[in-house]
């Protein structure tokens, strides 16, 4: 980490119509948040000013144009735009999607020249985002673009961390899109995310399979056994301590999911919606495998809801804590990498299982 009092926090403020200026201000209301980190957030001090009044919060905004001019134990708000803009809760609108793409695009410049730490991301809309100089579905491959390294959706709590062979892909893409050439990257993604970004030494990682029960020795389709089973068997043959396939219909009933470091499900749904139904509120999408690290919430901008101050910033919350504890123990790591022989003297730091 550079020379610097605490860690710089940047935040794009997200879809303006949403809850996102909702949580971000509620999670700094506690000036005990601005003892971990510098918040840095790219949108406009007017703006959030009316914000801080619309939800009736006592917070104190430090408005700047430059971010060498961010103040250590305030609330920095970092001018992308000055004009004003029409705020109207709950409803999609194109405007308002580029507003959060300049405040993205910003955070990222800055995060891409170590300007800030950390990046977290209030949430957006992908339909009212897309435009002719922005056309990605989603945060996570608009990152892939921008930062180095091979990128992976990985949700995360206090209980599981699951990752994605396939994000934002069409049900009926799945399939074709799932190779031996992907099931290996992207394992090879997660197992040194675990190690240099949480600090297992050995992590153990289980994978569902694409089809239901496995595809049932080729009744219900058979990529599990022309495509994942072999390639799990080759990731194996190379150190990787990797489980499965399992079905993945039982295996968050039944609490198998406990006994690894991570899981890897094969498309969206199948790992999101049992993530999303035992840690909603709680959880946190982090893009593993990327030169930089970033965050966001659980969750997503909730129109319907905003503007009635009821929204709950618990999940961001824990996205600015995960930030910040994923970069010390990057940093960690990378300095211990760089000097083995300080690893004497940093017992404690990797996890043995």
């Amino acid at each position: 980490m550079s020379k610097r009092d605490k860690i710089i926090v940047g935040i794009s403020i997200g879809d303006l119509n949403g809850i996102g200026s909702e949580i971000v201000l509620k999670t700094f209301q506690d000036v005990r948040m601005l003892e971990f980190c510098t918040p840095v957030i790219f949108a406009s001090v007017k703006l959030l000013s009316y914000f801080k009044k619309e939800y009736n919060l006592d917070v104190n905004l430090h408005g700047i144009d430059r971010l060498s001019d961010v103040v250590h134990k305030k609330i920095n708000v970092l001018n992308v735009w000055k004009e004003p803009v029409s705020i109207n809760f709950g409803k999609e609108d194109t405007e308002i999607g580029a507003y959060a793409i300049k405040s993205l695009t910003a955070a990222v410049s800055a995060l891409k020249t170590s300007e800030i730490d950390v990046l977290v991301t209030a949430p957006i809309n992908k339909s009212n985002i897309q435009s002719e100089t922005f056309n990605f579905p989603g945060h996570t491959d608009y990152l892939a673009q921008e930062l180095e390294g091979d990128s992976l959706m990985l949700m995360i709590s206090e209980t599981m961390r699951v990752g994605l062979l396939t994000d934002h892909v069409a049900v009926k893409d799945i399939s074709k899109t799932i190779t031996r050439e992907l099931i290996d990257k992207k394992i090879n993604t997660i197992n040194q995310s675990l190690i240099q970004d949480f600090g297992i030494e050995k992590p153990k990682i289980a994978v569902l399979g694409i089809n239901p029960h496995n595809g049932d020795n080729g009744v219900i389709g058979n990529e599990d056994d022309t495509v994942l089973k072999p390639a799990l068997d080759n990731i194996r043959n190379n150190g990787k301590v990797v489980f499965g396939p399992y079905a993945a219909d039982s295996f968050f009933g039944s609490g198998n999911y406990k006994n690894f470091d991570a899981i890897i499900a094969s498309y969206h749904d199948q790992g999101l919606v049992p993530f999303k139904t035992l840690a909603f509120g709680s959880g946190v999408n982090y893009t593993a495998g990327l030169n930089k690290v970033r965050t966001s919430p659980d969750h997503g901008t909730a129109y319907d809801i905003a503007g009635k101050n009821i929204a709950n910033y618990d999940s961001f919350k824990e996205a600015v804590y995960s930030a910040i504890k994923i970069f010390e123990t990057r940093e960690e790591y990378l300095e211990i990498s760089k000097n083995p022989l300080k690893i004497s003297r940093k017992k404690g730091y990797v996890k043995k299982n």
